[in-house]
């Protein structure tokens, strides 16, 4: 009997290197470095994609995030172009699904958010004067300069606002839909908000929107947005056969989840000029341990325990 097997070193080498091994074979190859995903320009998701970029960058992976719309983004996907997309709201987005399922060019790695909501909102003020339902609108022109105020061009949930107004629903034929941007339509909310005008716009959570002004979401606009004032889930989508070639960063999306004040709280920092990375670094180092689900089974690109190495990057 040898000195390895009498002390039980031998056994324990063997399975030291099997572990070491084990953990190895999960690592992504080279290839999988770059991680390239997509920010339409929404908060959310310039927060989560944030929060994503963190944790790749101390496993070892390079995060590329392009800053694209959702139909420029999704075309990207079919292309081959965009790996990974944290910003698929549903239902509103059905239609570019149908057609990327289709193709076959996505799969889901993830629903990422519950509770979120997405429809049209009012100043509160100006719900109290009775307007609170989508069929209101029509009948208060004059309160609105007969405009309803969007997101950036292509948006799906612009296209629903369109959609409404060719086909004269609710009394809006002739109305204008004003296309533009997140920041920009919400800044024509604080200007009708300071000046005791209407206002009727896209609205969302999670976004500090709900914290920063008094507004009403309208009832009445399932058909277009959905039950329960738009209620949406959000899923991460990955490009068909990413997940197969990079199993590895793949388990890390399939495992990210987040909540509406999470969010909150990260869209604030950014809304109120800090860098998206540096906001999340300091909620991770607030909640670290979200860390303990998501990098569960999850290595470093070169294949070292995942766990230990995001929280050593954070200082924790």
């Amino acid at each position: 009997m040898t000195l390895d097997n009498r002390t039980g070193l031998g056994g324990l080498a063997a399975l030291a290197l099997m572990l070491l091994t084990s953990t190895a074979s999960a690592a992504d190859s080279e290839s999988c470095k770059v991680v390239r995903l997509s920010d339409p320009g929404w908060t959310d998701i310039t927060a989560t994609n944030g929060v994503a970029s963190v944790v790749l960058d101390a496993l070892g992976y390079d995060p590329d995030v392009k800053t694209l719309s959702v139909p420029i983004g999704y075309q990207s996907m079919k292309n081959g172009e965009i790996d990974v997309f944290l910003g698929n709201w549903m239902p509103a987005q059905q239609a570019f699904i149908d057609d990327l399922n289709s193709a076959k060019a996505i799969e889901v790695l993830a629903k990422n958010l519950e509770g979120a909501k997405f429809t049209l909102a009012v100043p509160t003020a100006t719900a109290e004067k009775g307007i609170k339902d989508f069929a209101d609108l029509g009948k208060n022109p004059g309160e609105f300069e007969s405009k309803i105020y969007g997101i950036e061009p292509g948006a799906p949930a612009n296209g629903n606002i369109q959609k409404m107004i060719d086909a004269g629903e609710f009394g809006l034929k002739g109305w204008e839909l004003v296309e533009s941007g997140e920041q920009a339509m919400l800044a024509q909310v604080e200007r009708a908000t300071k000046e005791g005008k209407g206002v009727v716009f896209l609205a969302w959570a999670p976004h500090p929107m709900n914290e920063r002004f008094d507004i009403t979401y309208l009832s009445g606009g399932d058909a277009y947005f959905g039950p329960n004032y738009g209620g949406a889930e959000v899923y991460t989508l990955g490009r068909t056969g990413w997940s197969e070639s990079c199993p590895n960063a793949a388990m890390l999306f399939k495992h990210m989840t987040f909540d509406v004040s999470m969010e909150n709280v990260l869209m604030g920092e950014i809304l109120g000029g800090k860098e998206s990375k540096g906001a999340a670094t300091e909620w991770l180092k607030a909640n670290p341990a979200v860390l303990d689900t998501w990098l569960k089974g999850v290595t470093t690109l070169d294949g070292q325990p995942g766990d230990a190495a995001v929280k050593s990057a954070l200082g924790l």
